[in-house]
């Protein structure tokens, strides 16, 4: 598909299409110190509590790459104003939910509309803005997400307050309205181009999904309907069969869903595998916190929320003062800063966990900071070393796949914090943490689950400090680009694999937002 000619007004299709950013996101950070209140309010069961998060995780990360492809097909404004309505539609269901199956089925719906708005909106802007702005509305855009996360958390405890259970919800109804609309009238149409249509991955599509699916019970054998121990080992080991197969199957794909050639350069494999180290490590802090607070504490969802802020305001400081720093610092030096100080963030933040909320209060903020404050120095380095890796044909194949990297990170993430933390609960225990009232129950379970929280911190600053040492690995040949050299020389980090010619075709459709070239030779994205 082709863009039409220039938007005369893209400022317009910017400021409506973050109003979306903005509900989508609301939306999921902000859910997470809402989930004591309405664990509580609907009588879920610690399983549908998890579900309640792990549903719309679970589905958005599947479909990033699939509708990146179906976009290709149907048109990339048609998918984003489809999600729309349907992120729209299922958040009103949400916020009418009578039972905890109800919610869970809503937000599986709202999930599929989220991952259209993901998937399109980096798309949709570069259709729209020529070549010398589309850098300055990207960073806007990304800031816009930034700002919505950290919002999130606020928001959500000030709307369950305020509104009930069920207030996040109520909140993002109209803010999902308002982007439809302005969407609807402000973004472009996009024409398709006379060039041949590659088919759609689905087996690729289909295996993702399980792979995924079967991970994900592993990990949290509380998620299941069945109390059955064997059950989590039978899904560990079909994750794995079916990720060999996934493997295979892409491997042998002309146009594979994921573009397998891209992990077998090495320098590039140690950017995906620090990206989704950076993932694990950080996303569940928060929910971690939360729980914390509501369940040891008493705090309100409110209380919740400030508590956690740092953790948002952190990354949106370092990240602006990552972009200003690259073109002085190699990749290398400010991931492994940056990662290096998410360590030692989340070590302090575990080490202040316990049975008493005095001094977590006291100190939790600044630790909190450090790990938002790692991430936002390791973000920015990280995918700018991926851009200069691959060539510029290649770019969005690999953006893409670093998107879908870090939400299985933050997956993986939330699962882990989940299984952990209530594992050796009683069941009135389990449902009592989850419900953020645990601080009545005897201090023998408060205490073990102060002890399981501190236990997932630790495995998480073990992953944080895995990928410090990942980060550590990175060529240096990966720094910022240079003036042109005029012998015509080939970066030899994006050389050491031929499979990494521009003439390969895209997977997938995914979108090549990272190669900002003139407007009218700029290959348009899904």
């Amino acid at each position: 598909m082709l863009p039409e000619p220039a938007v005369r007004r893209p400022w317009r299709v910017f400021a409506a299409m973050a109003v979306g950013v903005v509900a989508v996101f609301l939306n999921m950070s902000g859910l997470t110190v809402a989930l004591p209140t309405i664990t509580r309010e609907l009588e879920a069961s610690p399983g549908q509590a998890d579900w309640i998060l792990l549903g719309y995780m679970l589905v958005t990360t599947s479909l990033i790459l699939v509708f990146g492809r179906i976009a290709d097909i149907v048109g990339r404004r048609r998918l984003y104003l489809a999600g729309l309505v349907v992120f729209t539609a299922a958040t009103a269901l949400a916020a009418l939910s009578p039972t905890a199956e109800f919610l869970i089925a809503a937000r599986i719906v709202q999930a599929v509309g989220a991952a259209a708005v993901i998937t399109n909106n980096t798309a949709l802007l570069t259709d729209t803005f020529p070549a010398q702005t589309l850098g300055r509305a990207l960073g806007w855009n990304v800031t816009v997400a930034a700002v919505a996360q950290i919002a999130g958390p606020v928001v959500g405890g000030a709307a369950t307050e305020l509104l009930g259970p069920r207030g996040l919800f109520v909140v993002c109804v109209p803010i999902g309205l308002i982007a439809l609309v302005a969407s609807a009238l402000v973004v472009p149409r996009t024409r398709r181009s006379g060039g041949v249509r590659e088919p759609f991955d689905l087996p690729g599509a289909a295996l993702s999904v399980a792979v995924l699916t079967a991970l994900v019970l592993a990990m949290t054998p509380g998620a299941t309907a069945t109390d059955a121990a064997w059950l989590p080992w039978v899904c560990g080991c079909a994750a794995l069969a079916l990720f060999a197969v996934f493997v295979v199957v892409q491997e042998r794909r002309p146009h594979p869903l994921v573009d397998m050639a891209l992990l077998r350069t090495p320098a590039i494999s140690l950017v995906f595998a620090a990206v989704l180290a950076n993932a694990v490590s950080t996303y569940a802090v928060v929910l971690l916190a939360s729980l914390h607070e509501q369940a040891v504490g008493g705090a309100t969802p409110l209380e919740a929320g400030v508590l956690v802020t740092p953790v948002a305001v952190g990354t949106l400081i370092t990240s602006a003062a990552a972009g200003s720093l690259f073109g002085r610092c190699t990749p290398r030096a400010l991931t492994t800063v940056g990662m290096a100080v998410t360590a030692c963030g989340l070590l302090g933040f575990t080490l202040t966990l316990s049975a008493t909320v005095a001094q977590p209060r006291a100190v939790a903020p600044f630790f909190l900071f450090l790990v938002g404050a790692g991430t936002g120095l390791f973000m920015t380095p990280s995918t700018s070393a991926l851009m200069l890796g691959v060539p510029a044909g290649r770019r969005g194949v690999a953006n893409g796949l670093r998107s879908t990297l870090q939400n299985v990170g933050y997956l993986l993430s939330t699962a882990l914090a989940l299984a952990v933390t209530t594992t050796g609960l009683s069941a009135p225990a389990r449902q009592a943490a989850y419900e953020g009232t645990l601080n009545v129950l005897a201090s023998g379970e408060l205490s073990r689950f102060v002890a399981n929280i501190r236990l997932t911190g630790f495995v998480l600053t073990g992953i944080a400090v895995a990928g410090t040492a990942i980060c550590l690995a990175f060529p240096t040949s990966l720094r910022p680009p240079r003036a042109a050299d005029p012998s015509g020389a080939t970066d030899p980090f994006t050389a050491t694999d031929p499979s990494t010619t521009v003439g390969r075709s895209t997977p997938a459709g995914q979108s090549t937002a990272g190669d900002h070239e003139p407007a009218t030779s700029r290959k348009a994205l899904p």
